[in-house]
């Protein structure tokens, strides 16, 4: 099979480009922030300008009944489903230029590669970008690609409102997408979504290229530890039933235990409170948020009963009541192995002094919905310092280039 080769200079001046739409200057950023809130006139002027570069392509659009933008280039058989790629343009309130934006202008380089070359393969290909990904304005986040494979209810998705009251449909359209609207929700052969890491596993490796295999399964807590709240001057420290003390320990026993669980755990606890706090009370309440991630549904529920079990132990320990409510789940995610071997063989071909590293993903992505309707596979790149959802959020204009060429022969693989 032939090697093909993206323009890299190309694609770094359109992300750049993309990045003024929302700029925001940052200290220490090598080349400043994004503030693009998902459906938002910034979010449609992205969109609109996209749509534009497609067009000298010669690519269609077309809008889901999600507002989820597809922009087409037919194949040598339309009557093929289509190999689609993508990512999603809206970014956190202090994000970078990197974050769904690579990979959607990743895709738009693959078209305009295959332009160039007069390359055309058998299946349409497509370019994606998902609505409100990041879910820093419509929460949850992925509401587009999650209405698409049928995990939100469209219905449900347009009444999501903002912090605001303001209708996630209403916006739809007010920027006047639903006068243009397809009627429902098409098919997809393949999808491929090229993203940077957003952690720094590939950077301390020293490895360009990384082969996503699947994502971490994810539950969300809401923990609550109960003790009796005292005044700090009279009550002496071994007399006391301090809530916060007793959280304290149990953040540092989570820590620990999934520290020592294996390399694909996670813990985070993201959230703490004190209600009616006071600096001369010892806390009597304390909650606090817990979020635990693993690569599989058996490691997943073993971590989350090793972490009960540390709680209520330290709880038993110290006097203290303690509730655990789950908020919010998403099982492990692996990805399809033929869409992995189409990746495999691409690095080969495009970089055989390349080593990928094969790898999960700790982080949600569109493609972990898509996968529930479609093969799907993820390609990464490295962050620097491992820095994402921050004005500093980098990627070299180099490695950015190697992640587009394998993309563009994963996608001459899988559409012909």
């Amino acid at each position: 099979m032939k090697v093909e080769q993206c323009n890299g200079s190309r694609l770094w001046d359109s992300i750049m480009a993309m990045g003024q739409i929302g700029h925001t200057d940052a200290k220490d950023s090598k080349v400043g922030g994004c503030h693009r809130l998902a459906l938002t006139d910034k979010d449609k002027a992205a969109r609109d300008l996209f749509i534009e570069w497609a067009k000298e392509v010669g690519a269609t659009s077309r809008i889901d009944p999600a507002g989820n933008l597809f922009l087409r280039v037919e194949g040598r058989d339309n009557q093929l489903a289509p190999i689609v790629t993508g990512s999603h343009l809206d970014t956190q309130p202090t994000g970078g230029k990197f974050d769904g934006i690579y990979g959607c202008l990743a895709g738009l380089e693959v078209l305009r590669s295959l332009h160039d070359q007069n390359i055309r393969t058998l299946r349409p290909i497509e370019v994606a970008v998902w609505t409100n990904e990041e879910g820093a304005r419509f929460k949850p986040a992925m509401l587009g690609s999650g209405a698409f494979a049928g995990v939100f209810k469209l219905a449900e998705v347009l009444n999501t409102k903002d912090v605001e009251g303001i209708r996630f449909g209403d916006e739809l359209d007010r920027l006047g997408y639903s006068k243009v609207m397809s009627d429902g929700f098409s098919d997809i052969h393949q999808y491929y979504e090229l993203h940077i890491e957003q952690g720094p596993v590939l950077e301390d490796k020293s490895v360009d290229l990384g082969i996503v295999t699947g994502v971490l399964g994810m539950k969300w807590y809401q923990v609550q530890v109960k003790g009796t709240s005292c005044h700090a001057g009279p009550s002496p420290m071994g007399l006391r039933n301090d809530a916060l003390v007793g959280t304290a320990r149990m953040i540092t026993r989570l820590t620990e235990l999934t520290e020592q669980n294996g390399i694909n755990s996670r813990c985070t606890i993201g959230e703490l409170s004190i209600p009616n706090a006071s600096t001369n009370v010892s806390p009597g309440e304390v909650h606090f948020s817990l979020d635990l991630r693993e690569a599989s549904g058996d490691a997943l529920q073993e971590l989350q009963t090793k972490a009960f079990e540390s709680i209520h132990q330290l709880a038993f320990q110290l006097n203290l009541d303690v509730t655990i409510k789950e908020t919010w789940s998403l099982p492990p995610c692996p990805f399809d192995k033929d869409c992995l071997a189409n990746i495999q063989a691409a690095c080969e071909i495009s970089y055989p002094e390349i080593s990928p590293h094969s790898m999960v993903s700790g982080a949600g992505h569109d493609a972990v919905y898509v996968s529930r309707v479609a093969p799907t596979a993820m390609i990464f790149v490295p962050s620097e310092k491992g820095l994402s959802h921050n004005e500093c959020e980098y990627t070299s204009p180099e490695q950015l280039e190697k992640g587009c060429n394998v993309l563009l022969n994963t996608i001459l693989r899988a559409a012909n």
